[in-house]
């Protein structure tokens, strides 16, 4: 078989993700999917219950709303989370490179055949940051550094327990009595790429707007040449952001995954009736630690986005960071977004 980079980008690699069974995968799969048939089920079913009785729909979703907020917010984060179950998750180890580190699963079969299936798979970044090593001909930390350096992210670092980080935070996580402890000791150096640095809301916010300007600029023709070039291309970040098929995404069931990213595009069947604004985001999810960042981009209008002074970046950005594990971030993030979004429309 042929794995591409695009492929491992994608997730369509066919790569193991920490569960080395595939049966088991197969059956979380499935238990999800069945899950998510009896919730629509039962929500088109209270939903004809209400129309029945000629309830506001809007009073309706504002309640199921609130129910789902406080059963959220009474419930503990991480206790009946599977996936960190998973013995991988707390390598101890101290790999010297991420050539090094491919060793814990070079030999492993692959699951499906590259390109017919989507997997999330943290190995699939392992083995991505080894092509990048090669290709770039450095270290792929150094790489990296060098390219958060050229971002001005001058707080995203290596999560190395050895180095003195000012401002590290403490991570938590619920024990299986519900009582919130210290987090477990862990070397991420096997998975650099796949969750091992350590950033501020303040880093990831410029890592935001960086793309987000290389995404619009294009679209402003007439600035005179006074706008600067993007760190990547217009039709890079498109690309990015371009939903790939046979792809999933679990924080977002309307959404696809591109490539390292997860995109919603926009989508309206029905007048006055449920609208999908397109934007792109990724949750993060580590031993103590949560994590999402959603990018929310302006609809330019043609005619305003070919004037100057109107200047990209256009769009709201919202991240958060929080030192406790297994907490789902990505739909608090796009209530925000869509919050400043309304604010914005509005003046």
């Amino acid at each position: 078989v042929t794995i591409t980079t695009r492929l491992l980008v994608s997730h369509l690699s066919g790569i193991r993700h920490y569960e080395k069974d595939i049966t088991k995968v197969k059956e979380e799969k499935e238990k999800a999917n069945r899950a998510l048939k009896l919730t629509k089920s039962h929500q088109d079913k209270e939903q004809k219950a209400k129309e029945g009785k000629g309830e506001n729909t809007d009073c309706v979703k504002q309640k199921k709303e609130h129910d789902c907020e406080t059963k959220s917010r009474n419930s503990k984060p991480g206790r009946n989370d599977k996936e960190f179950e998973q013995e991988e998750y707390y390598l101890k180890e101290k790999f010297e490179s991420v050539i090094e580190s491919l060793k814990i699963f070079k030999n492993d079969p692959l699951f499906f055949k590259p390109g017919s299936q989507f997997l999330y798979s943290t190995y699939g970044f392992t083995l991505l940051s080894a092509v990048v090593e090669r290709a770039s001909g450095q270290k792929f930390t150094d790489y990296m550094l060098k390219m958060f350096r050229d971002l001005d992210m001058l707080s995203t670092v290596l999560d190395d327990n050895e180095a003195m980080i000012y401002n590290r935070a403490r991570c938590y996580i619920y024990n299986k009595k519900g009582r919130l402890v210290n987090a477990p000791y862990v070397d991420n150096s096997y998975k650099w790429a796949g969750g091992g640095f350590l950033s501020s809301v303040g880093d990831l916010l410029k890592f935001g707007n960086a793309l987000l300007y290389s995404y619009q600029t294009g679209q402003f023709k007439n600035s005179n040449g006074k706008l600067l070039p993007g760190y990547l291309k217009p039709s890079t970040v498109a690309m990015m952001w371009t939903p790939v098929p046979k792809t999933e995404v679990s924080w977002d069931r309307d959404g696809k995954y591109a490539m390292a990213w997860a995109v919603v595009e926009k989508n309206q069947q029905y007048g006055c009736c449920r609208q999908q604004r397109h934007y792109a985001s990724h949750t993060g999810g580590a031993v103590g630690a949560s994590s999402v960042l959603l990018i929310l981009p302006e609809e330019l209008d043609p005619e305003v986005a070919g004037t100057w002074p109107v200047a990209p970046p256009r769009g709201v950005i919202v991240t958060i960071i929080c030192n406790m594990q297994s907490v789902s971030l990505n739909s608090t993030a796009l209530k925000i977004a869509r919050e400043f979004d309304k604010e914005k429309r509005a003046q």
